[in-house]
This record gives C-alpha cells, sequence and structure tokens, in this order.
C-alpha cells in the first residue's frame, strides 16, 4: 500500500473512467484502510465514444457516471477542473481550448492548490507515456509533476502498468493478423512503464468487485459498436477479472 499511516491521497485523472481503469482498486483499499480519498479530473471527457443518442450530452452524462464511480470507491471529494477534453489527436471541438494545450503552470497551480487545501501527503498522476500516449494524459503527468515542485514534502506516484504485455500482445498481433497501416505500433511499443521502472505493486483483488462496479458505472463507455475495453473488462468471470485486474501499478518519483 502506498503508506500505512492515515492520510489523504489526491489522485489525478484526465477523464471520467481513467480512475476506474488505472486506480480503482487502489483507492477503494486505501478508503477502507482510513485513509481519505480525493479524486481531481480534467475534464467532463465530452470527446470520448459514445452512442448518437447521447453524444450532444456525453459531458454532461460522463460527469453523472463520475460521480456515481466516485461514491463506489469511497471518494471523499471529487473536484472536476472543467477543461475541454482534447479528443485522441488533441484538437478538441473546437469550441474551446483542449486541456492539453492548457499551459502546464496553470493545471499545477491548480492541483498544486487541492493538495495543499486537503493537507494530502501523497499525489497520483500518469506515467511519461500517458499510458497509452492519449495527449490528455501526457498532459496529467507533466502537470502532475510541475504541482509535486510546488509541494515540498509531497510524495508524487505514477499510476502506470508494465509495458510488455502490451508490447507482445502487439507484435502476436502483426504476425498473426497482419494489423492494418494505419495502426501505430509504436504507440503500444512504447505505452505505459518497463517493469523494472515500476516501484509499487498494489494488492487490490480484494477490492475487485468495488473495481468493476465503478467500471460499470462508466456505462456510456462500455456500449455502442466499437469495440470498448470497458465492455471487454466487464465480460470477464469474476474470478478472472479479480486475476486479471487484481494488482495496480506506481512509479514513485523522486
Amino acid at each position: 500500500m502506498i503508506g500505512r499511516v492515515t492520510r489523504t491521497i489526491v489522485f489525478f485523472h484526465a477523464h471520467p473512467d481513467d480512475e476506474a481503469l488505472l486506480t480503482a482498486g487502489t483507492m477503494a483499499r486505501a478508503d477502507a484502510e482510513g485513509h481519505r480519498v480525493v479524486l481531481v479530473t480534467a475534464t467532463a471527457g465530452e470527446a470520448g465514444l459514445a452512442d448518437e443518442g447521447i453524444a450532444g450530452t456525453l459531458g454532461a452524462v460522463r460527469l453523472g457516471e463520475l460521480e456515481r464511480s466516485a461514491r463506489i470507491l469511497g471518494v471523499q471529494r471529487l473536484e472536476v477542473l472543467g477543461y475541454a477534453d482534447s479528443g485522441l489527436d488533441g484538437s478538441g471541438d473546437g469550441s474551446r481550448r483542449p486541456f492539453s494545450r492548457t499551459p502546464v503552470p496553470e493545471v499545477a497551480a491548480a492541483v498544486a492548490a487541492i493538495v495543499a487545501e486537503e493537507g494530502a501527503g501523497v499525489l497520483v498522476g500518469y506515467d511519461a507515456s500517458g499510458g497509452y500516449g492519449h495527449p490528455d494524459h501526457r498532459h496529467v503527468h507533466a502537470c502532475a509533476r510541475a504541482a509535486a515542485e510546488l509541494l515540498p514534502g509531497v510524495s508524487l506516484f505514477e499510476a502506470t502498468a508494465p509495458r510488455w504485455p502490451f508490447a507482445l500482445g502487439i507484435r502476436l498481433a502483426d504476425t498473426l493478423a497482419s494489423l492494418p497501416d494505419d495502426v501505430d505500433r509504436t504507440a503500444f511499443e512504447e505505452a505505459f512503464t518497463p517493469s523494472s521502472q515500476i516501484t509499487h505493486r498494489v494488492d487490490v483483488r480484494d477490492y475487485a468487485d468495488f473495481k468493476r462496479a465503478a467500471l460499470r458505472a462508466h456505462a456510456s463507455q462500455a456500449t455502442g459498436a466499437d469495440v470498448r475495453t470497458l465492455d471487454a473488462l466487464l465480460r470477464l468471470p469474476r474470478p478472472l477479472f479479480r486475476t486479471v485486474l487484481g494488482t495496480e501499478y506506481y512509479r514513485r518519483v523522486g
């Protein structure tokens, strides 16, 4: 666990559902062990995948889902910074400046203010690759690092996963099925973090049901004609889900 004494942990995420995918088990475990859990989310995720029927109201829908997920995981304070979702290409919808193009000092100051107000001892951001390279995830990485520099005495951890399963998977898929030319293989080869650089592995098997429920709360991202990560995970039998998602990974910075 990230610490044995009672403390406040601030988790900084890019979009609704990121907390469920990357850190849900840790959040539920921290709450169960008496820590205060604070969740900061940069955007409403309005540029995410959606069925046509809710495309125009996706941001509001996803914020509602985020609130449900937060309640399931024991979050005691939820803050949404309100930046525009950048989308996969980083351009957003053109109506507002995307989060990924918001100056790092501006975002870092906002996050640092929440951490300081809470008297938190731990801030959780993302690894340098932003997981699979989403521009908003990369920006969370940069902004969390900058926020930590404003917070002497606060420990910074970066949520991640071992790189090798993703790199191996893309190689096997390319060998067996010959992936289309427009698939960016380097995004998978450079995803997440080499195992040797992961400093903390958190056992969350006993909190797998909380993680599953948090994922299920993000229903807008688990339905539709496209293949969805959440839908695939939720289809796993409960014992396999507990095994596959029973460990969450972090790199301590500094």
